[in-house]
């Protein structure tokens, strides 16, 4: 179950204080319907530090100005503020330079980003985009947009019982008529890591671009883009115990160059007039009007954060937190476990016989535990394992073993409830 082999130097050195780490999130202190919160829905959206909460604080009450154009003091501390977190991501990520980060609102804009803008410039009738069955609808939907717009093919490596990609398949489905591959870095309804380094090998021996969703991997997973050679990485800050509303695109900035503006407006232009406009140089081509400033700070906030703790550390605590959950779990008579890869973030999806997901999680909400229920906006994955819906827990690395036998007891009494 656990993505690394038992690494007994590791569990030696790790010395993981999760009270200590609790007590930087202060939502996690509250009642919900008279009993403790037990949040297990993060990979949904995650818990906020005080040190994010602090530096959204300090710039409205020090630094509020935009950014970039102004020359007084204010405007060039929020300037300085917002552009030392591009470089907070662009080391997070071990990116070449920080003109390959680039602000955007979230990972779907980021992936919609490139749909409009490198695919509305290149791809062709006739083509192909490959993504796989297990992608969230950010995903899917923006590729099949721009493939009804092209007259192109989006084609789909399926998956198998377990929840793993079958590369064999994408090996079957990759041609010269690809033009892009987008796969999900580790899925958020089945918790799956993908092999996608492989799959990036596999596409340049073609010169075919790849872009990873990395939306569940970033708070999982330490992310190398110069390692892994992906072309294109987007991910959230909100899953990263950031701000909603921002969001990273990686590109290569071969690529970016080549790219038209994603949309226009001020900051992302060097000239305008009434007969030409010439555009800003990256990454400001791509971030037209004023950003989310105060997300932005709050995003290297987090990174900063996460860094302090360790994201290896972070890994190795949510996996023994999965395998506990998972093996505890799977005891109850009735329960089914969808998702069963070998390598697994920390994301445990089930069903219980007869019983609604959207009942389980109610019921468990009035014990104070908070997962996720629906589809997880994975409706194709719904469909290949014949269900409606998952009750869906995700652990981040406040969590506890204690929370995980609150959740156990709640499905316990759910079973006795409905038997």
């Amino acid at each position: 179950m656990l993505l690394k082999e038992n690494n007994t130097e590791l569990k030696r050195q790790i010395n993981y204080n999760v009270e200590k780490i609790r007590s930087d999130f202060p939502i996690l202190s509250q009642l919900v319907h008279g009993k403790p919160l037990v949040y297990l829905d993060n990979a949904a959206t995650t818990q906020k530090p005080l040190h994010v909460l602090h530096s959204l604080e300090n710039y409205y009450y020090k630094q509020n100005a935009n950014i970039h154009r102004g020359v007084h003091a204010l405007s060039q501390e929020a300037t300085e503020a917002f552009e030392s977190s591009r470089i907070k991501v662009k080391k997070f990520i071990n990116a070449l330079g920080k003109n390959e980060i680039i602000f955007t609102k979230g990972t779907t804009e980021s992936i919609n980003l490139v749909a409009q803008t490198y695919c509305r410039k290149f791809l062709k009738e006739g083509d192909d985009i490959i993504i796989s069955e297990m992608e969230h609808h950010s995903n899917i939907v923006p590729w099949q947009l721009i493939c009804e717009e092209k007259k192109a093919n989006l084609k789909v490596i399926p998956i198998s019982e377990t929840g793993e990609l079958i590369f064999e398949e994408f090996e079957k489905l990759i041609s010269e008529k690809t033009k892009l591959v987008s796969v999900v870095y580790a899925s958020n309804s089945l918790g799956t890591v993908n092999p996608v380094k492989e799959i990036i090998n596999l596409a340049h021996s073609y010169n075919v671009p790849v872009l990873l969703d990395a939306a569940q991997a970033v708070n999982h997973l330490e992310l190398d883009v110069q390692e892994l050679d992906c072309d294109f990485l987007a991910f959230s800050g909100h899953k990263l115990y950031g701000p909603t509303g921002i969001g990273i695109l990686y590109g290569k900035v071969n690529l970016l160059e080549i790219m038209p503006p994603y949309q226009g407006g001020g900051d992302m232009i060097s000239k305008v007039t009434f007969k030409q406009t010439t555009y800003n140089e990256l990454p400001h081509k791509f971030e037209a009007g004023t950003p989310n400033i105060a997300g932005a700070i709050g995003l290297g906030a987090a990174i900063d954060y996460v860094s302090n703790v360790g994201l290896d550390r972070i890994a190795y605590y949510e996996n023994t937190l999965l395998e506990y959950a998972t093996d505890k779990i799977s005891t109850l008579s009735g329960l089914r476990v969808i998702g069963t890869a070998k390598n697994k973030i920390s994301v445990l999806s089930f069903v219980l016989d007869n019983i609604h997901p959207h009942d389980v999680g109610t019921f468990l909400d009035f014990e104070g535990v908070a997962i996720r229920t629906g589809h997880h906006c994975t409706q194709p994955v719904m469909d290949k394992f014949k269900i409606p819906a998952t009750s869906r827990a995700s652990f981040g690395m406040y969590n506890t073993f204690d929370e995980i036998d609150i959740l156990y007891n709640g499905l316990k009494k759910i079973l006795e409830v409905f038997k």
